[in-house]
């Protein structure tokens, strides 16, 4: 029980706090995506390793996101310029659009997934890493209900930046020194999750979740 517990606790992303009703129109949000298209294209298949897919992503952790990055919680040069045109509606609007966008299958670098798979399903018990499986499910489809995001098919140097950003925040507490660090996970679970693991374990399981199928 113990187990499970910690491992419900994770969410790469990667996961949202508070109570987000995402009521968005799906039509409305294509065409307020358009300054989105250069870095996530235009269905939300990203053709850059860096910049993250966002197609077939939960409406709900993506507003969250959204209203992260316009209110400093969460940084990013780029997305907080993109993000201070968007109001409420519109955040909604956007999320709704590439929720219904079809997510194009990713590779996964074949040296790298049994180690990846072995983290990813079972965590590292010796340095109490939990699983990710266990917000993020066997498949990557993640929790719409629950604001975990969908990690399947992810671009993996994107989800090696984030684990590595939240691995800095959990170890520099102290963002006005170390402003690169991500701490928008609530009460620290994303932060505990990945400040034991080392860049080798974190670039193999970002490698198997891009291989994770839609």
């Amino acid at each position: 029980m113990k187990k499970f517990t910690i491992a419900a606790l994770i969410t790469a992303g990667l996961v949202s706090s508070g109570s987000v009703l995402a009521a968005g129109d799906a039509k409305a949000g294509q065409t307020k995506a358009a300054t989105c298209i250069a870095c996530h294209g235009p269905d939300g298949n990203s053709i850059a390793p860096n910049f993250p897919n966002l197609a077939g992503q939960g409406e709900a952790y993506m507003v969250k996101q959204l209203q992260d990055f316009k209110s400093g919680k969460r940084k990013d040069a780029t997305m907080t310029a993109m993000v201070m045109a968007l109001d409420e509606q519109g955040m909604k609007d956007v999320a709704a659009f590439y929720a219904t966008q079809p997510l194009k299958p990713g590779q996964a670098d074949p040296k790298q997934v049994d180690k990846g798979r072995l983290i990813y399903k079972g965590g590292i018990a010796d340095v109490g890493v939990p699983a990710c499986m266990g917000c993020h499910g066997p498949t990557g489809a993640g929790n719409p209900s629950a604001k975990f995001p969908q990690l399947n098919s992810q671009k993996a140097a994107y989800l090696e930046k984030q684990l590595k950003d939240f691995r800095e925040a959990a170890i520099n507490p102290n963002q006005d020194e170390k402003p690169t660090g991500r701490d928008n996970d609530p009460s620290f679970m994303m932060r505990n999750a990945v400040k034991h693991m080392n860049d080798y374990e974190i670039k193999a399981v970002a490698q198997y979740i891009q291989g994770l199928q839609p």
